[in-house]
């Protein structure tokens, strides 16, 4: 059961966490535009191989501080303050996203495969991103770091953000005649920080 309940979290978390348009999912998208949809497909497996890795290192990590609550306890915090921050900055002050879709990006004979390995390996927001997940999960007891386990969300974590991804190359194709994106990214980045700041401030006050 635990076992399927880390896979539940490390799918759900992943897909969420390449929901923001950012350097991976817009160059997928970009390369399905102008290569492909198999290129750009082979360019995110090699984005979900690093994404795997950076689980894997995160939640070795997170099972250390999981030992350690003291230490957990002002983290969370801290990440209550940076999530708060960050939805209000997505609310009210970043800028549209409803803007032109991309038309022009230059060929590269660069394999995809490795490209994709390499734009993840140089993004290391998943890091602290599976360390507060893991943790905040294993506070509620819904998340093990037990061996098996562990694996479990791992590579879960790949098949959610191979997904997220698919969603952004099938979007872009549909999009790639009318060059516009109707709705703004932005609402739905707030309100994901949103919910963890409602979970992470209920998790405080049930400590206190």
């Amino acid at each position: 059961m635990q076992l399927i309940t880390n896979f539940i979290i490390g799918f759900t978390a992943a897909l969420i966490g390449v929901i923001p348009p950012g350097l991976l999912n817009m160059t997928a998208a970009k390369i399905s535009m102008k290569q492909g949809r198999k290129i750009a497909l082979l360019f995110s497996v090699g984005v979900c191989v690093t994404v795997c890795l950076q689980t894997f290192l995160a939640l070795i990590f997170a099972r250390y501080l999981d030992k350690h609550p003291e230490v957990v306890d002002s983290l969370q915090k801290v990440a209550l303050g940076i999530f708060l921050c960050l939805t209000v900055y997505f609310f009210f002050i970043a800028k549209d996203t409803r803007r032109e879709a991309p038309k022009e990006m230059e060929h590269s004979k660069t394999n995809r495969f490795f490209y994709g390995i390499f734009l993840a390996a140089i993004n290391l927001l998943p890091l602290p991103y599976w360390v507060y997940i893991s943790i905040t999960f294993a506070s509620f007891g819904w998340f093990s770091f037990d061996q098996m386990s562990l694996w479990a969300a791992v590579i879960a974590s790949g098949l959610g953000t191979f997904a997220m991804l698919f969603m952004y190359i099938q979007f872009f194709r549909n999009q790639k005649e009318k060059r516009t994106i109707h709705f703004n990214m932005n609402y739905v980045i707030g309100i994901i920080t949103a919910i963890i700041s409602a979970i992470t401030f209920f998790k405080i006050f049930q400590d206190l």
